[in-house]
C-alpha cells in the first residue's frame, strides 16, 4: 500500500480480511444513504429544494476542504480530474437535486424505487467502464434482488401513494443513471486515491457552484428553520454526501464497484424502517418477507465470482 493510499481518516475500522472491511465499509456506506430520503424530506421543513441541495453541498464542502487541509493533501493529478468531475456531477449535484425535486411530489417511500434499481444500474455500467466481468450467477442473483424490492414497492402500494408515473418518476429515474455514474467513476478512482479524498476533492470541485446556487436559492425560496429542518440538512451533508461517501468508496475500492453495488439492495428496506420511525409513513407487513429475500440475494452476490 502507497503512502497516499494510507493517508485515510481515523475512523478506519480495524479489520485484517481486505474483503470484509470492504464490505463493512460498504455496508456503512449503504446505512449512511438509507437516511438521506428521510433527512432530505425533514431538510424540506425548512427550505426549498434547490437551497437544500446547494447549502447541503457547501456544508459537506467545508468538511471535506478542514480534513484535506489539515492533513496536507496534494492536488490530485491532472489525469485525475476528469473522473472528479463525473464524481461530482453524480453524486454531488445530479443525484442530490433529482431526488429532492422528486420529493416534493413524492413520498420516500415511493423514492426507494431508485434505490431498489440503483445496485443493477452500477453494476452494470461498472462492468462496461472498468471491463469486469462478473459471472451468471452474479447477474442472476443482481436481476433477483432488484425483482423483489421493485415487487415489494408496487405490492405495497407506494406507486400508488406516490402518484403513478408523474415528473418526479422522470426525476427519480434521472438521478438513477446520474448516480450510477458517480458510483462507477468513484470506485475506479479510488483504487488509485483514499476514497475520503475522492468525495472530498468532488466537493471542492462544485463549491463555486454549490455557493453561487445557496445565495440565489436563499434569494429566491422561503426560509422556515425548524428543528428537523437543520437536522435533516447535517445529516445530508456531513452523513451522506461525506461520511457515507467515503466509506461507500473506500469499500468499494476493496470489493470492486459489482459487489459492492450489491449491498445496497438493503437500502430500499432500510429507507422504509426509516420512514416509519422518523417520518411517520406506514410499513407493509410484506417488509420482513422482503427483507429476507434480499438478503439472500445480497448473500449470494457476494460470495460468487
Amino acid at each position: 500500500m502507497t503512502a497516499q493510499n494510507s493517508a485515510t481518516l481515523p475512523t478506519t475500522i480495524a479489520v485484517k480480511n481486505p474483503v470484509r472491511r470492504g464490505t463493512a465499509l460498504a455496508l456503512l456506506g449503504v446505512i449512511a444513504f438509507s437516511l438521506t430520503f428521510p433527512a432530505t424530506a425533514w431538510g424540506l421543513e425548512s427550505f426549498g429544494p434547490w437551497s437544500l441541495v446547494a447549502l447541503r453541498s457547501v456544508l459537506a464542502a467545508a468538511i471535506a476542504g478542514a480534513f484535506l487541509s489539515a492533513r496536507r493533501v496534494p492536488l490530485p493529478a491532472r489525469a485525475h480530474w476528469a473522473g472528479l468531475a463525473v464524481v461530482a456531477a453524480g453524486v454531488v449535484v445530479g443525484f442530490p437535486m433529482l431526488t429532492t425535486l422528486a420529493l416534493t411530489t413524492s413520498t420516500t417511500s415511493h423514492a426507494a424505487v431508485v434505490v431498489g434499481l440503483l445496485p443493477l444500474t452500477t453494476a452494470a455500467l461498472s462492468a462496461v467502464r472498468t471491463g469486469a466481468r462478473p459471472s451468471r450467477a452474479f447477474w442472476a442473483a443482481a436481476l433477483a434482488g432488484a425483482a423483489v424490492v421493485i415487487a415489494f414497492v408496487v405490492s405495497d402500494g407506494t406507486l400508488a401513494q406516490g402518484g403513478g408515473l408523474s415528473a418526479g418518476d422522470a426525476y427519480l429515474f434521472g438521478a438513477l443513471l446520474v448516480c450510477a455514474a458517480g458510483y462507477t467513476e468513484g470506485g475506479r478512482l479510488a483504487r488509485m486515491l483514499p476514497g475520503w479524498q475522492v468525495i472530498g476533492w468532488a466537493l471542492v470541485l462544485c463549491l463555486p457552484l454549490s455557493l453561487a446556487g445557496s445565495v440565489a436559492g436563499l434569494a429566491y425560496e422561503p426560509v422556515h428553520l425548524t428543528g428537523h429542518g437543520l437536522a435533516g440538512l447535517i445529516w445530508a451533508a456531513a452523513g451522506s454526501t461525506f461520511l457515507g461517501l467515503y466509506a461507500w468508496y473506500r469499500g468499494m475500492a476493496e470489493i470492486g464497484a459489482p459487489r459492492a453495488s450489491q449491498l445496497q439492495l438493503a437500502q430500499p428496506l432500510l429507507t422504509l424502517v426509516w420512514s416509519v420511525a422518523l417520518l411517520g409513513e406506514h410499513l407493509s407487513p410484506a417488509a420482513p418477507a422482503a427483507a429476507c429475500g434480499v438478503l439472500v440475494c445480497i448473500a449470494v452476490t457476494q460470495r460468487v465470482k
